[in-house]
């Protein structure tokens, strides 16, 4: 028999089913419809202008334009710093995948070391990924073909023209111009800092050292920018807006390309520096450090290699000896020393000593030489200036004491920065008993006072200090600000760089910058001054000191012997001068490393300065 299943239909259970099923999945279409509509009126109403802005940011983009950068000349108009287009292979960090890879790809096409490939992986960390970063600059009319070719293949990369500086004499202005390079980390940091970011948004570079560096604000010049319309590739459709950028202001010196090439003709292949100054105004006419190297190496990036020789070769091309170069002053310091006895009554116009050819300390055997062993007789302030007598300043330095030298001398710039416009300078060392305390642990002793009054002991300077207390001297205590920018010129005005000189020094007797400079006229006109013989014969009046400055120390009873000797320890000469005597126009500070006295090898060479300058002089009609 067979069982009959119950039947299960339940018509109404299912219509009931059926409709809470249909209204559930209506009620979910219609939440999500809901939805779609709520972000509709959010992305269409609420939020239009915000995706308004964002659609406009993908089809409108700001290119910044980069400024020319300002232009140098020297006094005469001569062009020293120029910028010249190159072409340049780049690339934006953003639009390429793999950077390294396409690196690789590159080197394929043109040559690029891989030394250069790792310093560019180094750039990309720091700049921004939408900016593009040269990868190899200076391209050859066959590398901007190769590349032109195959760019449709290498996404991100572009090839721009664009000016880049170039300093037309090399060497010679190294030192004092200086040179632009890449923004390293460091620089964009400062610059973040200083608020100024946006205005090298376009640049890759910036002043490193010199008057680049000095002036880099108003030869950089300010940012323009281009508003365009893009595709979706990227590709420029057409200019919205711009607003050109500013050019920086160009760059008019004191100095004399002239005169700086004759400074470097006569040092020759010794190591030393020359300055030139006006000493009326502290403008600089010749500025030159030997040896020198070719800016141009590092505008561009400077290989390992090239980088590598310069740092360490021991002639130290990198150090700017006019204002880094530190030296004893030696025997160039006399002529200060004498105003400062004068002053203070140790010794008069008409007081004289007798000098053995040596100097002792009471209660003291060791001698202190004179560089005349059998001395010079009696000597009064005229004769020790103008036969360089050392015991007359022995004697007088013990007795001023080291506080009013110390003191004196600073007002005359030793031992501070001179403030030329160059941020590459060392102040010196003008000692005193505080210092050697703090520095050594030790006392001052009464024979670091006798060999101060000669311009050794502890006491170093620099060629710019001593061109600058050369010019207060004979502006009779005005002390004139020591520059090589003379003025900036724009579309709109000039902008002088002069600075008005100051009083530094008071004296109550005038007469006493008169005795010095005579003292110093006699140095050199007159028969038996140790700058004689490099003068004699001159066409116009002149005055100076010359100086033997000692680079290691020597035993009191030891003869002096340049041959016995490595060169690096051999005297430095040293010279500084001016002329005419009367109303000086040019004053001259040589200093010439490891070369030995003074008057025999700084003078010469300061004599044929001078006398190219007057002739030049002379030339172009000028009265000197």
């Amino acid at each position: 028999m067979i069982k009959r299943r119950p039947s299960i239909q339940d018509p109404a259970a299912e219509s009931q089913m059926f409709n809470q099923r249909a209204l559930f999945g209506f009620m979910v279409v219609m939440i999500c419809f809901l939805v779609v509509v709520f972000n509709q009126y959010k992305l269409q109403v609420v939020m239009h202008d915000h995706y308004v802005t964002r659609a406009d940011g993908n089809r409108i983009k700001l290119i910044p334009q980069p400024p020319n950068r300002g232009l140098i000349y020297d006094r005469n108009g001569i062009l020293l710093a120029e910028n010249r287009p190159i072409h340049s292979v780049e690339l934006i960090p953003e639009q390429v995948k793999n950077i390294p890879e396409m690196l690789a790809e590159l080197a394929k096409l043109i040559e690029i070391s891989p030394e250069r490939q790792q310093e560019f992986l180094k750039e990309v960390k720091y700049h921004r990924r939408f900016v593009s970063i040269a990868v190899k600059e200076h391209l050859t009319e066959q590398e901007v073909a190769i590349i032109a070719v195959n760019q449709h293949r290498l996404p991100g990369v572009t090839l721009e023209a664009r000016l880049t500086r170039h300093y037309p004499y090399a060497e010679l202005f190294t030192h004092a111009i200086g040179y632009i390079g890449k923004i390293n980390a460091k620089e964009l940091d400062k610059l973040e800092e200083e608020g100024v970011t946006a205005n090298y948004a376009a640049s890759r570079d910036i002043g490193k050292i010199g008057l680049e560096r000095y002036y880099e604000s108003q030869l950089h010049g300010q940012v323009g920018f281009q508003q365009v319309e893009v595709n979706n590739r990227g590709r420029v459709i057409r200019i919205l807006d711009s607003k050109p950028a500013t050019s920086g202001d160009d760059l008019i010196l004191s100095i004399d390309m002239h005169l700086q090439q004759k400074a470097k003709e006569l040092l020759g292949e010794n190591r030393g520096a020359i300055v030139a100054m006006d000493p009326r105004d502290g403008a600089v006419i010749a500025f030159y450090s030997n040896p020198s190297y070719d800016p141009n190496l590092f505008v561009h990036g400077i290989s390992g290699k090239n980088y590598r020789e310069l740092l360490e070769s021991p002639d130290r091309p990198l150090v700017n000896r006019v204002t880094q170069g530190v030296y004893p002053p030696a025997s160039t310091i006399k002529p200060h020393m004498a105003i400062l006895g004068l002053e203070h009554g140790t010794v008069t116009e008409q007081s004289r000593i007798a000098d053995p050819g040596f100097y002792k300390l009471p209660n003291y055997s060791r001698p202190y030489r004179d560089h005349v062993r059998w001395g010079h007789g009696w000597v009064d302030v005229y004769t020790a200036i103008t036969k360089s007598c050392d015991t007359y300043f022995y004697d007088l330095a013990v007795k001023l004491g080291i506080d009013r030298i110390s003191d004196y001398m600073k007002k005359f710039g030793f031992g501070s920065r001179t403030g030329i416009d160059v941020m590459e300078e060392s102040a010196g060392l003008m000692p005193s008993k505080e210092w050697k305390r703090a520095r050594h642990k030790q006392n001052w002793f009464p024979g670091d006072t006798v060999s101060l009054g000669i311009g050794q002991s502890y006491w170093s300077t620099t060629p710019m200090q001593l061109a600058l207390s050369t010019a207060i001297l004979l502006n009779d205590g005005l002390k004139p600000t020591p520059h090589m920018g003379r003025y900036f010129r724009n579309q709109l005005k000039d902008t002088n760089l002069i600075a008005p000189l100051e009083r530094v020094i008071e004296v109550k007797n005038p007469k006493n910058w008169h005795i010095s400079k005579e003292a110093m006229r006699q140095t050199l006109m007159v028969q038996g001054g140790t700058g004689f013989n490099a003068f004699k014969g001159i066409s116009y009046s002149a005055g100076g000191k010359t100086g033997t400055a000692q680079v290691i120390n020597m035993a009191a009873n030891q003869k002096y012997d340049a041959n016995a000797i490595k060169e690096v320890h051999r005297d430095n000469a040293m010279f500084i001068g001016y002329a005419p005597a009367e109303n000086p126009t040019i004053s001259l500070t040589v200093t010439v490393e490891n070369a030995g006295g003074g008057g025999s090898n700084a003078a010469p060479i300061a004599r044929k300065m001078m006398d190219y300058y007057f002739t030049r002089q002379s030339a172009a009609g000028a009265q000197p």
